[in-house]
């Protein structure tokens, strides 16, 4: 796991210099899900950087828009965008905006940021597939605070009542949203088995534990007849000792003496 150890420490040092340059974005819900997301485009999923409208490719959306720096970088380093478009993170006229826009943006599957719509796009996805008769794959990475939305429990009971087995869902459990803990905005506990009661198959990880979400990445290719849930527990700001497990860097940019002690962090870990 050497390799992917790698990819997502220079993805933390990516968002931090994006975030600094912007002077505005969400770095703390951006650390939190590196290794999800680098987990599926480099082991997980089936996708063509040169191709990004493969008809078979597996699907991929971000429903909590506002971690989109993490998506921006993986995109990069994967070839579906030069590099230096990151450098222009939040720019009025570039591509990369502050959510994702697909209109703009190679690889991005979904327009979001409005919280708790992501769910239902996937599960259009996953439904028009089975349709089809295709057999892609659709991922779809919500946040924790974004569960509060009503949206997202009605999108469940749809996704169990069309058993759309090829959706897997990871929620990324890092407990704090934009007002506080998410126990103490809108308490969502218990988690698996609320999920469970929705008729989803759930399994539990570290998220920031490359094997034991690619074992749940491959538990889940094996579920039939149900959706999977992915609970994978997260630390808000991973990786930078000032930003972690603190709400205030929810949306909050690093000034240049910041991003340079959060650079040596990352390097050094």
């Amino acid at each position: 796991m050497g390799e992917l150890k790698q990819i997502a420490k220079e993805v933390r040092k990516d968002i931090i210099r994006m975030i600094e340059l912007a002077g505005s974005g969400h770095p703390g819900g951006s650390l939190s899900c590196v290794e999800i997301v680098v987990s599926l485009y480099h082991k997980v999923m089936r996708h063509k950087s040169k191709n990004p409208k493969w008809p078979d490719r597996d699907r991929f959306v971000l429903s909590k828009g506002h971690g989109v720096p993490t998506l921006y970088s993986v995109l990069s380093r994967t070839d579906y965008f030069p590099r230096e478009w990151l450098w222009n993170l939040r720019k009025c006229g570039t591509p990369l905006q502050g959510h994702p826009y697909m209109r703009s943006t190679p690889g991005i599957e979904a327009s979001t940021g409005s919280l708790g719509q992501g769910l239902s796009i996937a599960n259009g996805m996953a439904l028009a597939g089975k349709i089809d008769n295709k057999d892609y794959r659709v991922y779809v990475l919500i946040g924790d605070g974004e569960a509060n939305e009503g949206q997202i429990w009605e999108a469940s009971m749809s996704a169990k009542r069309y058993k759309l087995d090829t959706l897997c869902a990871i929620l990324d459990h890092n407990k704090l949203q934009i007002d506080g803990t998410i126990k103490e905005i809108k308490d969502p506990y218990p988690l698996k088995e609320k999920w469970q009661a929705f008729g989803w198959e759930v399994f539990e990880v570290d998220g920031h534990n490359f094997n034991e979400l690619l074992d749940a990445f491959s538990m889940a290719n094996q579920t039939k007849g149900k959706p999977t849930m992915i609970i994978a527990n997260t630390v808000k700001g991973k990786g930078v000792s000032f930003m972690e497990n603190r709400i205030e860097w929810h949306g909050k940019e690093p000034n240049a003496e910041q991003a340079k002690q959060a650079l040596k962090e990352i390097e050094n870990a």
